[in-house]
């Protein structure tokens, strides 16, 4: 396995993160029918190839390792990609898929000009929207507009509130020598936090206004809509003949969302295999749950999936557990829900192996305190194929919910525009989606 993604930033994960963890896995891999093929027998294969890699690594582990566990200690979903293909096409909202999908990043790098400390020209400075840079934390998962809104208030805190602005804005010539000894003393964390401020506040600002230049709250209605299956055929004609002067790329995700939501109108081979999917809405709304902010209705797949292995109620035929089908006889976990109590074992941490919450390990939000030793087994979700931004947000959201960690690793982090041009790549390339 290549990289991983907590609900902060993508790291590394391959069987030494079990080894490293002292963890023993109840591995669990998605089981999908075959159409015969040589493709597609080898395609749909991969998922079961690599729980059963993992396993035989797992039991190795055991004799080879001193004080291994010798019973599971957390679980390890593997999937592939046509999970859920609706969440890498559809606009997600956060002010993080936001940054990838409609700023001009280069990786997590984003170039702002700055006041040159000379005086002359600005200078451009290179940022990088990372687990060191506490706004981002703070910021990431939050919907674009809650996202602006704390951004304004922290900065209008800051030059009202901020002892070096105060001194700033005071009459010079009413400034004691004790005054400018202060403004002195407190002018470079003033400079540093109203610098890295400017940088989210320039960053959100852009995001708004490609927003409104691309008309993408009326996009992003129709996209959930076609999802939720409030509408379809009659109100997408409406929409292209509306936004006929749509952007090009925007209009691409929505007739592959349609595609996914209403397959018969799609003819030929294609239309046949779409509606093995049948013709039922994508997403129902998630009951108990309100979204304070338009357009965070949407959520993906693995958030239903990940709230079912809570729920120990993962269903057998669609998910096939290692632990229960290997000749070692070896039991699965109990019943009443892995993790959740019980006498069942946690995740072997100690107080020694608990990680603050800026190392990009923890799902936890970075300003709220984290005492892994506490939480019940942790969650490994291993998407093959790549994984999305509005995953990573649930795995954030589902660690607080349930009380477990959630780390969600992948053979790649896609937004919209990488993840459509490697589909393009498999078409040119002759495989297919």
């Amino acid at each position: 396995m290549d990289d991983v993604a907590t609900s902060k930033s993508p790291q590394k994960i391959d069987r030494s993160t079990f080894t490293n963890e002292v963890e023993f896995p109840t591995i669990r891999y998605r089981v999908k029918p075959t159409d015969g093929s040589v493709e597609s027998t080898f395609r749909e294969l991969v998922p079961k190839k690599l729980a059963l890699a993992i396993w035989e690594y797992i039991k190795s582990y055991q004799t080879t390792i001193p004080n291994f566990p010798q019973s599971e200690t957390c679980e390890l979903l593997i999937l592939d990609r046509s999970v859920d293909l609706v969440a890498p096409i559809i606009h997600e909202w956060t002010y993080d898929a936001m940054c990838h999908d409609l700023i001009d990043l280069d990786g997590n790098k984003y170039t702002m000009e700055v006041p040159n400390k000379s005086g002359g020209q600005p200078e451009r400075k290179d940022f990088l929207l990372e687990d060191h840079d506490p706004i981002w934390l703070e910021m990431r998962h939050l919907h674009i507009a809650d996202a602006s809104e704390k951004l304004s208030d922290k900065m209008d805190t800051l030059m009202t509130k901020n002892k070096a602005a105060q001194l700033q804005q005071k009459d010079k010539s009413e400034m004691s020598t004790r005054d400018i000894q202060q403004m002195v003393q407190a002018m470079p964390a003033f400079n540093e936090q109203k610098e890295r401020l400017s940088l989210h506040v320039e960053i959100a600002g852009k995001i708004n206004k490609a927003i409104a230049q691309e008309g993408l709250r009326d996009l992003g209605q129709i996209e959930q809509d076609l999802v939720f299956g409030d509408a379809g055929n009659k109100e997408l004609l409406e929409f292209l003949e509306e936004y006929e002067d749509d952007n090009i790329e925007n209009r691409l995700r929505l007739m592959m969302i349609y595609a996914l939501a209403d397959p018969e109108k799609f003819e030929g081979e294609n239309g046949a295999k779409l509606m093995e999917k049948g013709n039922a809405p994508l997403r129902k709304d998630k009951q108990g749950e309100e979204e304070t902010w338009a357009l965070f209705r949407f959520f993906p797949v693995l958030e239903e999936l990940l709230e079912k292995i809570d729920k120990n109620e993962m269903p057998k035929d669609e998910y096939e557990c290692i632990n229960d089908s290997t000749p070692s006889g070896r039991p699965g976990p109990p019943s009443g829900g892995p993790g959740r109590g019980g006498g069942q074992r946690r995740s072997r941490r100690t107080a020694g192996q608990t990680k603050g919450a800026d190392d990009g390990h923890s799902s936890e939000p970075a300003n709220a305190p984290v005492d892994l030793k506490h939480l019940g087994q942790r969650i490994f979700v291993f998407i093959i194929g790549g994984a999305t931004r509005s995953e990573l947000r649930v795995c954030h959201k589902l660690t607080a919910k349930l009380k477990r960690e959630v780390v969600l690793g992948s053979t790649s982090i896609d937004d919209p525009p990488n993840y459509i041009t490697k589909v393009k790549m498999l078409s040119f390339s002759g495989y297919g989606c």
